[in-house]
């Protein structure tokens, strides 16, 4: 797989219930943390199955609500994944959107997470 070349940030206001959303819910590793004093404001890189993100509580950096898209292999699995460790699913799997199977989760902040997958050719 080639590397990710664009790493979208999300805006967090709380690390520490954002952060185990991402690792101990969605199943994301802390690649590496930043800040520039002890009580100051995190920066984070965190990554799953090669799809990095960036984790942010600096305000100037963007704004709560965004909004990422992952290509997976295959949404269903990774819902019944989400359900087996209690992560409330915003949109369960479906098949709204052409030639894609689509999920969606909401993180504490209100960031929307979109996993999708990719219909094989001719089962539209």
């Amino acid at each position: 797989m080639a590397e990710q070349r664009v790493v979208p940030a999300l805006r967090i206001l709380r690390y520490e219930t954002s952060g185990p959303f991402y690792t101990k819910g969605l199943g994301f590793e802390v690649e590496w943390e930043h800040r520039f004093e002890p009580d100051f404001p995190v920066f984070v890189s965190i990554a799953r199955d090669g799809m990095r993100i960036f984790l942010t509580e600096h305000t100037g950096d963007c704004q709560v609500g965004g909004l990422v898209h992952f290509y997976i292999p295959d949404v269903d699995a990774l819902y019944h994944e989400l359900r087996d460790r209690d992560i409330p699913v915003t949109e369960p799997p479906n098949d709204f959107l052409p030639s894609l199977r689509t999920m969606t989760v909401t993180d504490p902040d209100g960031n929307q997470l979109r996993f999708l997958t990719r219909h094989p050719p001719g089962e539209d």
